[in-house]
């Protein structure tokens, strides 16, 4: 059996948006590296946006990070978007329902995208 791959790269947009761009798989040999990449030096940033159109897999492992990251982020009065969710990742959103509180986006410019106050 051969371990998971999972490469990460971000940046920060000049609106103070923390951008992750994922590759690969996520499960719980990976886990720690997308936590990683979604946590600042002070936390999780306010403002993140994880694009995940090259991600082939994600367990419940991911699911947990993203859980962590979605209530961090909402206790800085902030959020959490994600963007180009391959068909098999949201499937895995949606059976835990994941997707009705983090809010998925076909695009990273729709997902960057001011959005209305509700």
């Amino acid at each position: 059996m051969s371990q998971a791959q999972l490469t990460v790269s971000h940046h920060m947009t000049a609106d103070g948006v923390h951008v992750v761009v994922l590759t690969g798989e996520i499960d719980h040999t990976t886990t720690d590296l997308f936590r990683q990449a979604l946590a600042a030096q002070d936390g999780f940033p306010p403002y993140t946006v994880i694009d995940f159109r090259a991600v082939t897999f994600m367990d419940s492992s991911g699911i947990n990070v993203l859980v962590t990251a979605n209530n961090a982020t909402r206790a800085r009065d902030g959020w959490l978007r994600l963007a180009h969710t391959p068909q098999p990742v949201a499937e895995v959103l949606h059976i835990v329902g994941l997707d009705d509180l983090i809010p998925l986006y076909p695009t990273l410019d729709e997902a960057l995208a001011p959005q209305p106050a509700a």
